[in-house]
């Protein structure tokens, strides 16, 4: 009895282990600005499963660093701002990318500047119709 018991335990411990490493713990985050189409995020699980997000670009608004207060800490994290399609000046929704690694701010300036550099060719190039 006491052995089934025991056999039961770590039967459904390696399961949760398994379901863990599939569906709950990423490895890697990237983020793929493309000024013409969009924005990709890519999520890598430590099980080797992977999982991608496109944004297109007409739905952008703006990239931005938010901050948030969390158990006494400051934590900053990048986020993209998706544009209203009833109101052209307001946000629909608020993207957060980066959630699991949690990069320094330090790294998170780096993206940002780069995405904003993207998003600002975007604005200057001529519109085609």
């Amino acid at each position: 009895q006491n052995s089934m018991v025991l056999s039961a335990a770590i039967f459904i411990t390696l399961i949760g282990l398994i379901i863990y490493l599939h569906f709950v713990k990423i490895d890697q985050e990237s983020l793929l600005v493309i000024g013409s189409l969009g924005i990709q995020v890519t999520s890598a699980y430590a099980s080797g499963k992977e999982s991608t997000t496109f944004i297109e670009m007409g739905q952008v608004k703006d990239v931005v660093i938010n901050e948030a207060i969390h158990m006494q800490k400051v934590i900053y994290y990048l986020c993209i701002l998706l544009q209203d399609p009833e109101d052209p000046q307001g946000v629909s929704e608020v993207v957060p990318l980066f959630q699991s690694s949690k990069p320094r701010l330090d790294c998170l300036i780096e993206v940002y500047k780069s995405c904003q550099e993207i998003l600002e060719q975007r604005k200057t190039a001529p519109q085609s119709s």
